[in-house]
């Protein structure tokens, strides 16, 4: 007989259940996404000055913070994380705290979002297990493995095919008892190409559900590809010579406009030609960790005798990898910021002066910027070229924050023009 007149019909709650394991399976591997994102989000915004044990780094240990923090601390951790500077300024004592014990260093404001900083705080009170290998030890560094949520979740997945598959077993046996009683041939099977068209022809509600997950699942991955486009946050290139920001800037306190001059006069910081770093290894020939041989590279560069200590007729520059680089169609004035903004270097290079080899912190898109100038109080207090425009502003927003974007800094024309 036809197979679709023999088409077994024990059970219709079961004709369900593919259904609802897509659904469960989506949402289970959605939350894993969730956990795995408050991870790369900590390793991205908060490592190079947070653990999430009890040590020190350059602010303090954040184990336990949802305990110490003011309540409710979700709330509070948000403004904190925002603009901590606000939080201090307001009188908070649990910040002005934390601010003293600090060493009176505040935190740059970070530019994410609250389900961002959500995400953060639950990676950190539930970190994944650190295992450790035997090489792992002798070479000092460590492979994490996370034995948390996705792994759990894959086998829940595995459970529900498991589950789906006997049930569907089930099914095909109760089929061949109810043929059995009403006297019914066995239904023609069709196995390979043609099997599968024609369960695609007399299953077409199914077909339109499986394509429709299909192109929800496909158009979001292709926006999240493309949200990334042009995103290098995390970009750390090798640089032509090992150069180490932590001894410079940190250890030795070499101020960044000593190497970038023209940070504070120009739209540019400037990259410091071989002359400014001869300035001091015509005298220092040996670094503390790489010894001789990268600063033999500058000599190299700068063509001189060590011997001698004279110069020769080939200098040649040293072309250092751009490390942060904005679209064309975006104006960025470093002296506007530096100068004018008195804005910190480290508020969008991060901290610095405790890098090796410098990487891009902050993700410098245009949600980043945007985000920034919502939040940035303007600093009016010594700018004497624009105190009329400070004390229109003031008259304009009485008792209010006076940030950048309220003095025209989210206008499109202020950087696409």
């Amino acid at each position: 007989m036809d197979y679709m007149c023999q088409k077994p019909q024990p059970t219709k709650r079961l004709t369900l259940l593919p259904l609802i394991i897509l659904f469960v399976l989506n949402i289970t591997f959605s939350f894993a996404g969730d956990t795995e994102k408050g991870e790369k989000l900590f390793k991205q915004n908060c490592a190079s000055c947070h653990s999430i044990g009890d040590n020190k780094v350059i602010g303090p240990g954040l184990k336990g913070v949802m305990d110490r923090v003011p309540k409710p601390a979700e709330a509070w951790l948000a403004k904190w994380v925002k603009n901590s500077r606000a939080v201090i300024a307001s009188g908070d004592a649990y910040a002005v705290k934390v601010f003293n014990d600090n060493g009176k260093v505040d935190m740059p404001a970070q530019a994410v979002s609250d389900e961002e900083i959500k995400a953060i705080f639950e990676y950190v009170q539930n970190p994944p297990v650190k295992k450790e290998t035997p090489g792992d030890q002798a070479s000092g560094t460590s492979t994490q493995k996370d034995e948390g949520s996705p792994t759990l979740l894959i086998i829940v997945g595995l459970l529900f095919l498991a589950l789906f598959f006997t049930l569907r077993t089930v099914q095909k046996s109760l089929g061949k008892i109810v043929r059995e009683k009403a006297g019914l041939a066995e239904p023609v099977k069709y196995k390979g190409p043609s099997g599968v068209l024609l369960w695609m022809r007399t299953h077409k509600k199914w077909v339109a559900v499986i394509l429709l997950f299909l192109a929800g699942w496909g158009s979001r991955a292709a926006w999240n590809g493309m949200y990334a486009i042009g995103v290098y946050q995390g970009y750390m290139p090798e640089q032509p010579i090992f150069f180490s920001h932590k001894i410079h800037a940190g250890q030795n306190g070499i101020n960044c406009v000593y190497c970038h001059s023209s940070v504070e006069k120009g739209k540019v910081s400037g990259v410091p030609s071989v002359n400014v770093c001869m300035n001091c290894h015509k005298g220092i020939q040996e670094g503390a960790v790489t010894g001789k041989t990268e600063i033999a590279k500058i000599y190299a560069a700068a063509d001189y005798d060590v011997n001698t200590q004279k110069y020769g007729p080939n200098p040649k520059p040293i072309k250092w990898v751009r490390v942060h680089n904005l679209p064309d169609f975006a104006y960025f004035n470093h002296s506007q910021h530096v100068k004018v903004g008195q804005q910190d270097c480290a508020n969008c290079h991060g901290p610095v002066a405790t890098m090796d080899t410098i990487r891009q912190v902050s993700k410098l898109t245009m949600g980043w910027c945007i985000d920034c100038h919502n939040k940035t109080e303007v600093k009016m207090e010594g700018n004497k070229y624009y105190e009329e425009l400070h004390a229109k502003l003031k008259e304009k927003f009485k008792n209010q924050p006076i940030t950048v974007s309220k003095m025209g800094g989210i206008e499109c024309g202020k950087c696409h023009y």
